[in-house]
């Protein structure tokens, strides 16, 4: 009988430099995630986990393959149970590294997958499958007497459309002036009152996550409905012509910039989840990707849901 070698644990070692880092882990950790659903069918999801934890200054390194056997326990243990959603899966992952790395004060987990969510085009009324991205997260902090509090939140990543204010003003402008060569005013306006201008688009990727405390539900489907009607327009995977020139009309009728995409996120989320903790953190980011530049354009908000309603004085 072959006795196992015991081999050394070099992570436990001092480093020669004694610097703490913030986060040392795993990126990139794919898994297969089937959530039961009560009468429903499962959700089969491809989930890739990023993991993390913080390092003393007196530990040479940390003890990388505990993470992935956190994850992997965790989805052993939840993939029957219809009650938990993937932000709570995640906080239950984080709860786990904390009782594997006894010296970590910090320990984060997050986890992005596609979602497929059914949808219909806005005349010919066909139903279609798209494409979001699930995002959720959860964060552990060890204080000095070795408690630990985990907060956890869900979120979503969306493609949409967005028209340009700022062109549209000056194709409008344009225009007018010619109109005025061969149209009294009054005629004039009421052209311009009654077509729809050109503008140059983008496509735009809307990004939104709220914390979920423990007595609360956050619903994705939710989540990508805020971020979509935010924009100028969603997009869809199947467009016959009638649709097509809904799309397109619409989404000029409703011209917005990338701010604006923040701040109508924001706007809503204060609303939708006015009674969660005012400590509730939330973000919301969009990134426009220009049609006429080589460069994208980028707005963020990041704040708690007391602040933000007090900035929009729903206190």
């Amino acid at each position: 009988m072959k006795l196992a070698v015991c081999l050394p644990d070099t992570q436990d070692d001092t480093p020669s430099i004694p610097i703490k880092l913030t986060r040392v882990g795993v990126t990139g950790v794919k898994k297969l995630l089937q959530l039961e659903r009560t009468n429903k069918r499962p959700i089969i999801l491809l989930p890739t986990f990023d993991a993390f934890v913080d390092l003393p200054n007196d530990q040479k390194g940390v003890h990388m393959s505990r993470n992935p056997e956190a994850i992997s326990e965790v989805l052993e243990t939840v993939a029957k149970d219809s009650t938990v959603d993937i932000e709570s899966l995640c906080a239950k992952i984080v709860d786990k590294m904390m009782t594997k790395h006894e010296y970590a004060r910090r320990v984060e987990i997050s986890m992005t997958t596609d979602f497929m969510f059914m949808k219909e085009s806005p005349v010919t009324k066909n139903k279609t499958q798209e494409m979001a991205k699930l995002k959720a997260k959860a964060i552990g902090f060890r204080d000095e007497e070795g408690h630990v509090e985990i907060r956890k939140s869900i979120g979503a990543e969306l493609i949409g459309m967005t028209v340009c204010p700022c062109a549209q003003e000056s194709v409008k402008e344009s225009d007018k002036n010619k109109l005025l060569e061969f149209l009294d005013e009054e005629t004039t306006q009421k052209v311009l009152d009654t077509v729809t201008f050109a503008s140059h688009n983008q496509r735009g990727v809307g990004t939104l996550l709220i914390e979920v405390p423990e007595d609360k539900t956050v619903k994705a489907e939710d989540i990508i409905e805020i971020i979509e009607s935010s924009m100028s327009s969603p997009v869809c995977e199947l467009l016959k012509r009638p649709d097509e020139n809904a799309t397109v009309m619409n989404a000029h009728r409703k011209p917005v910039f990338v701010e604006d995409c923040v701040r109508n996120m924001m706007e809503k989320m204060a609303t939708k989840y006015a009674d969660f903790p005012d400590d509730t953190l939330i973000t919301a980011r969009q990134e426009n990707h220009e049609s006429i530049h080589r460069h994208n354009a980028f707005a963020e908000k990041v704040t708690t849901l007391g602040e933000l309603k007090g900035e929009l004085g729903l206190d």
